[in-house]
């Protein structure tokens, strides 16, 4: 017996509810995955007819979620929650074209048309190629005109070519760059979950050196291109460019070493094996971090690249060069926030990343500038910073020290760095160890209480006489209801 192209579980769940009497096709992602050995979360399937009543069927099976991609084009989607909150999408549409192959020809690279029907798995439809090519691990379009049939396809070939670590064809290239300006034309939507795939994929620094090279950056994130030429003084290394992909690149590296699976091979040199030994404590706490979901379709990894992007786009405009020869960059994290907010609104965003995004680049060089203080930070300094920030303050941390190896480069000397690394541990002790203390001490009384024993009126005080508490407490000056109460009665005294 033949064994099959395809075996997978989810394919024999939805086995009954696909039509018996016509061929159904899987086609690209799924294939090229699974015979690449990765995992994959989306599943695209081809009929003649019936696309829309089969997702229907389908989603019923599988008990999960339901809608229309796109009626004019018969296109549903089934969407399946997975125990980890990730999703798996199954798209069933009509064949573009009066058959399979001409459908084919109409999609994006050679290593996406690889096709199964699902009836007869031990068969693998390749008319364009695609096996040689994913053999020779080479990225090649379909047609001359696939970039411009669909320009969002000059972001999926960056995507797919730094993720596979694939070769791009010369001609596939030359395609791609025509294409560029016609991205004017791909909604918002598309461009925005295009750059996220890219930026929560295995190298989102040389991907976004591929586009920067392909033109695309004035289309997609223009606000980055002033960063080029832009020099920076002592002790930075780098143009203001070449330090945001170094930054991006570090952010890459931070986050495997501190990876739940971790992989050693990463902290080879001196500077990364003092991360895992400081912070290695965290993994758990901060894998669930980074897989948290501000939105359902997608989690804070690339939103931390993102923010690893923008966190100096504000230094063009800030640039001041005193009398002296001094560069200076006074207010460029202000000035990045609103750019970020700014490109954030662009790429429709929801309410919550815009905030978050906002907060992590405004306060970057917060720990940078605790770690250059003579002392550790204080317990009014640990609750002023998650204050201000809350959980954005973990993203601020993992941002600081990617940003901090991109500045120095080989030049970072060890003593500084190990302050810094300490300094990221107290704060990430307090958040995740000793939360009461110094992060979000417990309640000792309300506005209620003082208004009753203190007499007072209703109005914007009672606020900031409870903040005056909470901050009391992190310092440990404040510990009873009637130490809470006495603070009060000498903070009114004093104003």
């Amino acid at each position: 017996m033949e064994k099959p192209v395809i075996h997978s579980r989810l394919l024999e769940q939805i086995a009954p509810a696909l039509p018996k009497d016509k061929p159904v096709y899987l086609v690209g992602g799924g294939v090229r995955d699974f015979l690449l050995n990765r995992e994959t979360k989306d599943y695209d399937f081809a009929m003649d007819s019936g696309s829309l009543e089969t997702a229907r069927q389908v989603a019923d099976i599988l008990r999960a979620g339901y809608y229309p991609l796109d009626e004019m084009r018969h296109t549903g989607r089934v969407v399946l929650v997975q125990e980890d909150g990730s999703r798996i999408f199954l798209d069933f549409a009509l064949l573009r074209g009066p058959n399979l192959e001409s459908d084919l020809r109409g999609r994006d690279f050679t290593i996406n048309t690889l096709t199964v029907d699902v009836h007869n798995p031990n068969s693998l439809l390749d008319p364009l190629g695609g096996v040689a090519d994913l053999r020779d691990k080479v990225l090649r379009s379909c047609s001359p005109t696939a970039m411009e049939d669909d320009p969002i396809r000059i972001l999926r070939g960056a995507r797919l070519a730094t993720a596979l670590s694939f070769r791009i064809t010369s001609d596939t290239l030359k395609q791609m760059r025509q294409a560029v300006p016609s991205l004017k034309r791909v909604s918002p939507e598309r461009l925005r979950d295009e750059l996220f795939r890219i930026l929560d994929g295995p190298q989102p620094a040389t991907a976004m050196r591929l586009l920067d090279m392909l033109g695309v950056l004035p289309e997609l994130l223009p606000e980055l291109q002033l960063l080029k030429g832009v020099s920076q003084p002592h002790p930075h290394v780098f143009d203001a460019w070449t330090h945001t992909l170094k930054t991006v690149k570090n952010l890459e590296r931070v986050l495997n070493i501190l990876a739940k699976e971790y992989n050693p091979d990463e902290s080879t040199n001196l500077m990364m094996g003092l991360i895992s030994m400081q912070l290695g404590r965290y993994r758990e706490q901060l894998d669930v971090h980074v897989n948290e979901r501000l939105t359902p379709d997608r989690n804070l990894r690339p939103l931390l690249h993102l923010a690893a992007l923008y966190h100096d786009a504000g230094k063009p405009s800030q640039r001041q060069e005193e009398e002296d020869g001094r560069v200076r960059f006074i207010g460029h994290e202000a000035e990045s926030k609103r750019l970020i907010r700014k490109r954030s609104h662009a790429l429709h965003l929801s309410t919550a990343e815009i905030e978050h995004l906002g907060r992590i680049v405004g306060a970057h060089m917060r720990p940078l500038l605790l770690s250059q203080a003579n002392q550790a930070p204080s317990r009014k300094a640990i609750y002023r910073f998650f204050r201000d920030l809350g959980a954005a303050g973990v993203d601020v941390c993992l941002l600081s020290l990617a940003d901090t190896l991109a500045t120095y480069g080989t030049t970072l000397p060890q003593e500084y760095w190990q302050r810094h690394l300490q300094v990221v541990r107290q704060l990430l002790e307090a958040w995740w160890e000793k939360p009461a203390e110094s992060v979000s001490p417990p309640e000792l009384l309300r506005g209620g209480d003082l208004i009753r024993e203190l007499r007072l009126e209703p109005g914007p005080v009672i606020g900031k006489i409870l903040e005056a508490i909470r901050e009391a407490q992190a310092t440990g000056e404040v510990i009873t209801y009637a130490q809470a109460l006495d603070f009060a009665r000498s903070w009114l005294e004093q104003r």
